[in-house]
């Protein structure tokens, strides 16, 4: 698949722009803070209904104005699609030219697989970014995961507010209630244990085979997941028998909330004993990983999105990394042209929320 065209109207720093992409590499280059980035987060925001950046859309409109919007027009295999997503004071989303009602409807028209330098979090910060990488390969590929993980979160939050109200007010405990707090959660959190492991297994399958060949052979990866959810009635078991505790605590302590995947290099843990490069190759090949089995799934590949990634590359590893990127639509953002032979690619300058584009 690849994007077309993308108009931007009080996005970010862009007032009026249209933009049209080649069906292969695009370079989008310019000093920082001229609005590179915007571009990969509209073309986010348009295959995720979210920003990757902003925790409310208002932060997406222009200085001064009341509304935004970003349209995208894209082509699969299949079909031609397009999406339209106005911000204001309540966003609305359009997919060729229909509202939706569901947030999840969005998921699986524009695929798309991200690197960023912020990427190494994966691996460096808690279990939090790892949760968010599983839920953002799963929810492009399965929309109804994002249904079950969004019921489970509110339902996780309707019974840690009775528990803060227990703890707080001491108020009577209503074991029944709770019985049905805990048993809509391990039926739901056993489904999305379900979806995790499923992906998480496919990534066990392919992970070992790519990072040794960017190692040489030199190390081996090996993946763990760890949660409380992989059976139902036991999960539904360690909640009731952490009721007292939970209790006190104020909050459920068990749950797919907690779930953690470990990333071990020859038997050690990166988070902790990796090196900034090991953990850095090792993202590579995460994400390797992640565009092949987006393009299994599909029959096509997503849409590559490079954001400020190639500095992170010398030359070498450059030319390499781009000449077996080929048969798909690659969007990079970087500070200066890229020239690399016998590699065709657009290049666009960005300067001040203005997109030039250069002949090459």
């Amino acid at each position: 698949m690849y994007i077309e065209k993308i108009e931007l109207n009080n996005f970010r720093n862009y007032k009026n722009e249209k933009i049209y992409l080649e069906k292969g590499i695009n370079v989008f280059f310019g000093e920082n803070a001229q609005g590179k980035t915007n571009i990969i987060e509209a073309i986010f925001l348009c295959a995720l209904g979210k920003s990757f950046r902003a925790k409310k859309d208002k932060e997406l409109i222009f200085f001064n104005e009341n509304n935004a919007s970003v349209k995208i027009e894209y082509k699969k295999s299949d079909r031609k699609g397009e999406i339209l997503y106005k911000i204001s004071d309540k966003k609305q989303i359009l997919i060729n030219s229909i509202n939706i009602k569901k947030m999840s409807e969005i998921l699986g028209n524009i695929n798309i697989v991200i690197f960023s330098p912020e990427d190494i979090n994966i691996l460096k910060d808690g279990p939090l970014n790892r949760r968010k990488f599983i839920n953002m390969l799963i929810s492009q590929l399965r929309p109804n995961y994002i249904y079950l993980y969004n019921l489970y979160l509110k339902v996780l939050e309707q019974k840690n507010n009775y528990l803060k109200e227990i703890n707080e007010k001491n108020i009577y405990i209503d074991d029944n209630l709770l019985d049905i707090y805990d048993e809509k959660l391990a039926e739901i959190g056993a489904n999305i244990y379900k979806y995790r492991n499923e992906f998480i297994e496919k990534i066990k399958e392919r992970i070992n085979s790519i990072h040794k060949k960017i190692t040489d052979e030199k190390e081996e990866i090996k993946i763990k997941y760890i949660s409380d959810c992989e059976n139902k009635d036991i999960f539904f078991k360690e909640l009731k028998e952490n009721r007292k505790k939970d209790i006190l605590r104020g909050f459920s302590s068990k749950g797919i909330q907690r779930d953690d995947i470990y990333f071990f290099i020859n038997g050690k843990r990166v988070d902790i004993y990796g090196s900034q490069g090991q953990q850095r190759t090792l993202i590579l090949s995460l994400k390797i990983v992640e565009l092949e089995i987006v393009r299994e799934e599909l029959g096509e590949y997503p849409i590559l999105l490079l954001d400020d990634f190639m500095s992170e590359l010398d030359e070498k590893r450059k030319n390499n990394f781009l000449k077996n990127m080929q048969n798909m639509q690659i969007i990079i953002t970087c500070t200066e042209k890229i020239n690399i032979k016998n590699i065709k690619m657009k290049q666009y300058n960005v300067k001040e929320g203005n997109v030039l584009k250069i002949n090459t």
